[in-house]
């Protein structure tokens, strides 16, 4: 059987996440995230859906999430996947952003997908000295050197993250499930909420947000979870405290839009001072 093998680490001196999955299989449903993902595929073949577009990723192919951003993957081809990708919260985007354009927006990327990227290259060994935490400022010259390229080429920096325009109802639910989504939350309360009908509202949610109602509520769970996490919170404790029915469900679900489980999530924190990458493998 395939050895499976999911390493991650955090950079502390740039801020970022670095994600390596090899020999993975897993389908990841349609789910989105409030930080940016930078990635490629090293191997395999992957369908890909984010918003209303559909593709086919190969090796060599580099993605790009905005925050917010709703996507889905899955295999295609029955062969296992490697990839590797960098997260970047948008606080930290900000940053770099104002250092290379002297601006202070978020940019939005416009491409999820560019194919046979000559990206991937540079990304590569951006990502091997995350993954090796090295110490000098070689991989933070060359993040400022990619990153000045995508912004370039790829975005659009003067468009608002995420840029769509919804409607009051729809932002009424947004808000409303950010607040309470510790709470048991009803399709009930939903429409008394807006005054649509429970189906005119999953349409229209779904229509516009390009996610479920219920999916956006799992994913700012799952968002708020992974804060938890890096501040040392046990798994436990955060099932509670992000609002899942119990530990078994908060498990599954977390590691079916993350790749981990919450167990193996902090522990890359917990090692920070050990200066080791935490690695998962599984036979």
């Amino acid at each position: 059987m395939t050895r499976e093998v999911r390493t991650v680490v955090f950079d502390t001196e740039l801020k970022l996440e670095a994600y390596r999955f090899e020999g993975i299989m897993q389908k990841f449903p349609n789910h989105f995230h409030d930080y940016y993902v930078i990635g490629f595929i090293e191997q395999g073949k992957r369908y890909l859906q984010c918003g209303n577009e559909e593709y086919i990723l190969n090796s060599g192919d580099v993605i790009i999430f905005n925050p917010q951003d709703p996507h889905s993957c899955e295999q295609v081809d029955g062969r296992t996947l490697d990839y590797r990708c960098i997260n970047v919260q948008p606080e930290v985007m900000r940053h770099y952003v104002h250092e290379i354009t002297g601006k202070l927006d978020l940019p939005r990327f416009t491409q999820a997908v560019l194919f046979q990227s000559e990206l991937a290259s540079p990304l590569h060994d951006l990502h091997q000295m995350l993954l090796d935490e090295q110490a000098d400022f070689q991989k933070e010259e060359l993040f400022l050197f990619l990153l000045e390229q995508l912004l370039r080429e790829y975005s659009d920096a003067d468009a608002p993250v995420p840029a769509r325009e919804l409607t009051t109802e729809i932002k009424m639910i947004c808000q409303y499930i950010e607040d309470h989504y510790t709470e048991n939350i009803t399709l009930n309360q939903l429409t008394e909420l807006t005054g649509l009908s429970k189906y005119h509202l999953l349409r229209l949610f779904t229509k516009q947000k390009g996610i479920s109602p219920y999916r956006y509520l799992e994913t700012i769970r799952i968002n708020q979870a992974k804060r938890l996490l890096e501040q040392g919170v046990s798994p436990m404790e955060v099932a509670l405290q992000a609002g899942f029915s119990d530990q078994s469900h908060f498990t599954n679900f977390f590691k079916k839009l993350i790749g981990l489980t919450p167990k193996q999530y902090l522990r890359i924190f917990k090692q920070q001072a050990e200066k080791k990458p935490s690695e998962v493998a599984s036979s």
